[in-house]
């Protein structure tokens, strides 16, 4: 899990997971959604292959890449521990609001 929020850790790396949840897309591709060089991104598609964030399939002379969302199911495992310390502060603030709501009428 930890080579996994290392690599959710950079910018650039998060808006390549942005682009492939919509659809695949080849290195160059990227390339142009992203402000720094090719080789950079290279890079970055390398990081995101190791941590099992996205695979890559040949397709003649390109390469096409895709998000896996499985590997993303780690980390939403492990914040759903912290989910319910949030949804039971939300449910009070829901509660104030409602009281002052009441308390106006």
């Amino acid at each position: 899990m930890n080579e996994i929020l290392l690599a959710l850790a950079d910018e650039n790396r998060r808006t390549v997971l942005e682009i492939l949840r919509d659809h695949p897309a080849t290195s160059g591709e990227l390339a142009q959604a992203l402000p720094i060089a090719r080789p950079g991104v290279s890079r970055h598609l390398r990081v995101l292959r190791e941590a099992g964030l996205v695979e890559v399939r040949p397709e003649a002379q390109r390469r096409i890449y895709s998000l896996r969302p499985q590997a993303l199911a780690e980390i939403d495992e492990w914040l759903d521990r912290y989910r319910g310390l949030w949804q039971n502060r939300l449910d009070a603030l829901h509660t104030e609001i409602s009281r002052g709501k009441k308390a106006r009428r």
